[in-house]
């Protein structure tokens, strides 16, 4: 499974979501993490495709694409919630 962080590293929610993405990583949770700037052509294309239409958004993905898990606004998920999803 794949974890996607989609944000605005230059936003109020930047430092939050940066320490969030440092801490899961230092935990080594489970899943690859990949981070997206949302004002990038890609980061647009996935919150597109993944009707993501609050910001930052936290997603697990499948291999296939397939999205699992997607949380959305200011208020992040727990660490373990989103490593519980990838795990599968």
């Amino acid at each position: 499974m794949k974890v996607i962080v989609l944000y605005r590293p230059n936003s109020e929610h930047g430092r939050v979501v940066e320490d969030f993405i440092h801490d899961y990583q230092a935990r080594q949770h489970s899943g690859v993490l990949e981070v997206v700037d949302i004002d990038s052509r890609e980061g647009m294309a996935m919150a597109s495709l993944y009707d993501i239409v609050q910001y930052p958004a936290i997603m697990v993905v499948r291999p296939d694409g397939g999205i699992v898990r997607a949380w959305q606004g200011d208020l992040l998920p727990l660490m373990s919630e989103v490593a519980s999803y990838a795990l599968y």
